[in-house]
């Protein structure tokens, strides 16, 4: 009986076996199960990992990066970021978060957030962000990506990509000949300039709004977060440039821009009501 269905239901003339139809429904019923909202922009998130396993990871990495960077625990700079740090994290929505800042030497200017809420900052970046309030604008983003849990979201994506991929090898079996390795090699691009990457520039302008929200919910002036952009982007235009926005995981410095000025009025207001409590 399951035979004889399989032969009927064809694709391109490709019949769908048993397993095929087995994947397919493990992952229509997953996005269903899975679906969850991101806090305050409501964009819906597909969701596959917990949050205790998402920690877990976030700080079995976290430690090894520690690990193999150099530290920087004493000074000026290190305390400035325990202090912004410290501000932005009790304002954030991250319910038994594990909390830590750390400043790495490192001459690049990057800053990372692991699940769980470790965030770290390279000591390149400080030049940019000049003051604390820069320090925050790149706090409240790396903080936001921990209360979003876009990493437990970028896991969920790629292990929908890769259920999707094991789904299309067993359909094509053994009949597509030569062609099969060429339309898998196809399907892997697709999935990442189509979906992966896309997805990850929605991320970064998500966690860009958040961020704007906690600075201001933590006293400092959102408005300071277009200027350090702007710092951002002529480093950028003196290093010859972003890549193109379709091969990149960070959007462009100019759309980045136009979106924070679009969310400003509500970040002003959180920080006007921040500045009487």
């Amino acid at each position: 009986m399951i035979e004889s269905t399989t032969r009927d239901m064809r694709t391109g003339g490709l019949g769908l076996r048993p397993l095929t139809l087995l994947l397919m429904t493990c992952i229509f019923s997953l996005t269903l199960l899975s679906c969850a909202t991101a806090p305050e922009t409501g964009r819906r998130q597909l969701l596959l990992v917990s949050p205790v396993e998402e920690a877990q990871l976030g700080l079995q990495a976290f430690q090894q990066i520690k690990q193999q960077q150099p530290l920087v625990t004493r000074g000026k700079e290190a305390a400035m970021l325990q202090q912004v740090g410290g501000r932005i994290s009790q304002v954030a929505p991250l319910p038994n978060a594990r909390w830590e800042f750390v400043l790495f030497k490192d001459e690049s200017p990057n800053a990372f957030a692991l699940p769980g809420g470790k965030v770290g900052v390279n000591t390149g970046i400080l030049p940019i962000t000049k003051d604390e309030a820069g320090l925050a604008t790149v706090i409240g983003h790396e903080v936001a990506h921990a209360v979003a849990r876009h990493g437990a979201e970028r896991m969920s994506h790629d292990l929908l990509v890769q259920l999707g991929g094991a789904g299309l090898s067993a359909a094509l079996g053994n009949e597509a000949g030569a062609s099969r390795d060429l339309i898998m090699q196809a399907y892997g691009i697709g999935s990442q300039l189509g979906v992966m990457l896309p997805y990850s520039r929605t991320q970064e302008l998500e966690a860009d709004e958040l961020g704007l929200l906690y600075m201001a919910r933590a006293g400092y002036d959102p408005r300071e977060a277009i200027g350090f952009w702007q710092r951002f982007a002529a480093y950028n235009a003196k290093r010859g440039g972003a890549p193109a926005e379709f091969l990149s995981t960070h959007p462009l410095d100019q759309r980045r821009i136009a979106a924070l000025e679009q969310a400003m009025p509500r970040a002003v207001a959180e920080y006007e009501r921040a500045r009487v409590r």
